[in-house]
């Protein structure tokens, strides 16, 4: 069952798709683990058939689903950082809205509210195709910028990575009472600026 996630070599299909749409809702109904490829065909109005001829199966349906969902996030946080002066600073914004985009979506609550022992395995074991892209997102965006002087020394996959683990603690923990008044996405903007300053 927690291959449920790690399968993202299935390319997902654009805003819109009514396999993806009843996936979605699904998961969101009643979770990863309560979701079954017959509700998935039922909800979208297609015979079981119609959805094997798009996915071999249920996890990589789901695969899809979670490419599709949670790369919009990082592809909307590369948009967010566009304005940014300097490398730092963008990738800086990029790290903040993408962890509190992801924090707040829908699909990635009910997977911590229902099913969080799925994603177990891509804070301990490995990286999940959601944190692969969002490596390679801040890997290209240090490339872009290095020469800029406002980032430390160092390989840009290196410090992307270090990011991720970052950002990664504060997607995780964002709804937890930490007993003080705090913003965790003011918090993660200074501690990946501290990370990358010179």
């Amino acid at each position: 069952m927690s291959q449920r996630l790690a399968r993202t070599e299935f390319e997902a299909a654009p805003a819109g798709d009514d396999l993806l749409d009843a996936a979605r809702a699904c998961v969101l109904a009643v979770g990863v683990r309560r979701t079954t490829f017959s509700d998935v065909a039922r909800r979208a109005g297609v015979s079981r058939m119609t959805l094997y001829r798009r996915y071999p199966d249920l996890e990589a349906l789901l695969a899809a689903l979670m490419t599709y969902e949670f790369g919009a996030v990082v592809a909307a946080a590369r948009g967010a950082a566009r304005s940014e002066a300097s490398c730092r600073e963008r990738v800086v914004a990029v790290a903040v809205h993408g962890a509190s985009a992801l924090a707040r979506d829908p699909l990635f609550a009910r997977l911590l509210d229902l099913d969080p022992e799925l994603l177990l395995p891509y804070v301990t074991q490995r990286l999940g195709g959601m944190q692969r892209m969002a490596i390679a997102d801040l890997t290209a965006e240090l490339e872009r910028g290095a020469g800029d002087g406002s980032v430390r020394a160092g390989a840009p996959s290196v410090l992307a990575a270090g990011i991720e683990l970052i950002a990664r603690g504060f997607v995780l923990a964002a709804r937890a009472d930490h007993g003080a008044p705090l913003d965790p996405w003011v918090e993660l903007s200074r501690a990946v600026d501290g990370y990358l300053r010179p």
